[in-house]
C-alpha cells in the first residue's frame, strides 16, 4: 500500500544525507509482505499450505460467494502484535478493517480487505549494521490484510487461468518511512526485517514461495531539494536481486532527469535477466481505491491484557540476546549483533562461550573461519561438521598455548573435513604442539642472530621490519611450533 508514504515527505527534514550517486541523493521506502505463518486464512479456515493443486484451498468465504460472512482470526492477530512488540511499536487497543477497491480477475470479491485509517501495528524502528555503522529504519505501520488469488499465465496458448488458493491469506505488510539513503542500506534492512519476522516465528522467509515480498519505493533528488518522484519496484523475490532492481532504477531515473525529463510515478517491475526495470502501470494513490470501513467486520480490540499474554509466550528477542551477549560476555556490539542473526548462530556461540570460557575468542572463530567455511560451501550453521564442543577444546588448546593460531587453524581443517574428531589427538598425531622447552628455543633464537647480522644491524638501527624477518627465520627453524610472541620477545631482549 505505497499510497501510506505520501506522508513521508513532511518528516524528511533533517534526516542524513547518505553517499551521493552522481550529485543525487537516493531515498529508497519499503513495502513488505510478510505471509503470516497460521495454518488457515484470515477470514476463512481454508488451508494457507504452499503448493496444492490450484483452485483446491479455496472456500466459500474466499469465492466471496452471496451469504458468506468473514470471522478474524485469532492467530494473525497474535503474530501482528508479536511483531509489533519486537519492534517496539505502539498496539493499537483498536483498530479497523477497511475494503480497498479495485478491480482484478484473481481478486475475486472486487476489493481487498485491508487497514487503512487505524492499523493494528504503529511505528516502531529497525536496527542493523551496514558493515561497522549501526543504522536504523523508522517503521510508518504495521497492518493486517488478505492476499489476492494468482493470475497464470499461458502464453503459448494465449489464455490466463486464476488460482485462487492464495486468496484470503493472512499478510502483514510493514511500511517504513523513506529513511534509506543506498541500496546496500535497504539490503541490509530487508535482511533485519526477514530475521526478525522467522526468529519470532511469524513468517517462514521463503522469499521464492511468496512468503516475503518486497516492494522498493525509489527517488532521487539534488542534496536539500524536495523529495523525488518515486518509483515502485514491485515483487523482489531475493536479496541480490532486490539490489539490482535499485542499483538499475537509480542510474535510470538520473539519465532521465539528466536529459530533461520528468519522472512519471509509477509501479515497475524487475527483470533478472535483463538487470532492468520496466514500468508495469502509473501508480495509484488511496483516493484511487475509494477506501471505506468493511461494513461485516466489527473493530478489532486488543487489551492490555492480551498483549501482556503474547509478550509473555514470545521468546527472547535478538535484540534483547544481543544486549545480554554484550552484557554478560563482554562482546563489542558489533560481534553480539552479528551472532544474533539467528538462532542457530547464537545458540552455537552461546554453546560454545560457556564450553571454553573465552567468549570473544569464540565470537572471532565463528564470525571468521566458521562463517568463512559455511559460505563457501553454502550450508547453514546446522550442518557444520565442526560442533561447538569441538570448537571450544580448539580454542582451549590456544589459550593453554598448546598450540599456536596456525597449528589451530590446521586442526580446524581436519575437523571439518571428518579426518579427526577430537582435537587434542589432531594435536598430537599431527605432531602440532608448541615448542616449550627454552633452552631449545633460545639455541634457535641464538643461531638466527648469529647467521643474520644484517637484519640484526638494521633493526638496531630502528628498523623495525627487520625483526619480522629474524621472527619468520625462527619459526622456520622450529618448524613452526615455536610460539611467536615468546619468540618475539626473546629476540627483542637478546637484541636490546
Amino acid at each position: 500500500m505505497s499510497e501510506t508514504m505520501n506522508t513521508f515527505e513532511a518528516q524528511q527534514q533533517g534526516r542524513p544525507t547518505g553517499p551521493l550517486v552522481h550529485g543525487y541523493e537516493v531515498i529508497i521506502g519499503f513495502e513488505t509482505h510478510a505471509q503470516l505463518s497460521t495454518a488457515s486464512k484470515i477470514f476463512s479456515r481454508a488451508s494457507t499450505a504452499f503448493g496444492a493443486e490450484p483452485n483446491t484451498q479455496a472456500c466459500a468465504v474466499d469465492l466471496a460467494l452471496p451469504g458468506t460472512l468473514p470471522v478474524m482470526n485469532k492467530g494473525a492477530v497474535e503474530r501482528a502484535i508479536e511483531f509489533g512488540l519486537a519492534v517496539n511499536s505502539h498496539i493499537a487497543e483498536r483498530s479497523i478493517f477497511a475494503r480497498k477497491n479495485y478491480f482484478y480477475p484473481d481478486l475475486p470479491k472486487g476489493y481487498q480487505i485491508s487497514q487503512f485509517e487505524i492499523p493494528v501495528v504503529q511505528g516502531g524502528v529497525v536496527e542493523f549494521f551496514l558493515g561497522e555503522e549501526k543504522k536504523a529504519v523508522r517503521l510508518v505501520r504495521a497492518h493486517l490484510e488478505e492476499d489476492a488469488g494468482k493470475s497464470l499465465h499461458e502464453d503459448f496458448i494465449g489464455q490466463t487461468g486464476i488460482d485462487l488458493n492464495r486468496a484470503g491469506t493472512p499478510l502483514l505488510e510493514i511500511v517504513t518511512e523513506p529513511d534509506m539513503r543506498s541500496s546496500a542500506e535497504a539490503v541490509a534492512y530487508a535482511k533485519e526485517l526477514h530475521k526478525i519476522v522467522t526468529w519470532i516465528g511469524i513468517c517462514d522467509g521463503n522469499m521464492q514461495e511468496g512468503s516475503f515480498r518486497c516492494d522498493a519505493n525509489v527517488s532521487v533528488r539534488k542534496p536539500g531539494a524536495p523529495l523525488g518522484t518515486r518509483r515502485e519496484i514491485k515483487n523482489l523475490n531475493s536479496f541480490k536481486f532486490m539490489q539490482q532492481a535499485i542499483d538499475y532504477e537509480v542510474r535510470w531515473q538520473i539519465e532521465q532527469i539528466e536529459d530533461g525529463h520528468a519522472i512519471e510515478q509509477a509501479t515497475v517491475l524487475f527483470n533478472p535477466d535483463t538487470g532492468e526495470t520496466r514500468a508495469m502501470r502509473t501508480k495509484e494513490d488511496a483516493a484511487d481505491y475509494r477506501y471505506f470501513p468493511d461494513p461485516d467486520l466489527p473493530p478489532l480490540c486488543i487489551s492490555e491484557q492480551w498483549i501482556e499474554q503474547v509478550r509473555g509466550l514470545m521468546a527472547e528477542l535478538p535484540r534483547v540476546m544481543a544486549d545480554r551477549f554484550v552484557r554478560d560476555y563482554g562482546l563489542p556490539e558489533y560481534d553480539a549483533t552479528q551472532l544474533t542473526q539467528s538462532k542457530a548462530i547464537a545458540t552455537y556461540f552461546e554453546a560454545t562461550a560457556k564450553a571454553c570460557g573465552q567468549a570473544k575468542l569464540a565470537s572471532n572463530w565463528i564470525m571468521g573461519e566458521l562463517s568463512r567455511r559455511l559460505n563457501t560451501e553454502d550450508i547453514g550453521i546446522e550442518a557444520a561438521p565442526v560442533q561447538p564442543a569441538q570448537l571450544a577444546s580448539l580454542i582451549g588448546r590456544i589459550v593453554d598455548n598448546t598450540i599456536s593460531n596456525n597449528a589451530a587453524r590446521q586442526v580446524f581443517d581436519t575437523l571439518w573435513s571428518g579426518e579427526g574428531s577430537d582435537v587434542d589427538a589432531i594435536i598430537e598425531v599431527k605432531g602440532l604442539k608448541q615448542m616449550n622447552d627454552t633452552g631449545a628455543l633460545e639455541a634457535i633464537v641464538d643461531e638466527v642472530i648469529a647467521a643474520n647480522a644484517k637484519n640484526v644491524a638494521e633493526f638496531k638501527a630502528g628498523n623495525e621490519k627487520a625483526l619480522n624477518a629474524l621472527v619468520g627465520q625462527i619459526m622456520k627453524g622450529s618448524k613452526g611450533k615455536a610460539n611467536p610472541q615468546q619468540v618475539n620477545d626473546l629476540l627483542r631482549s637478546k637484541l636490546a
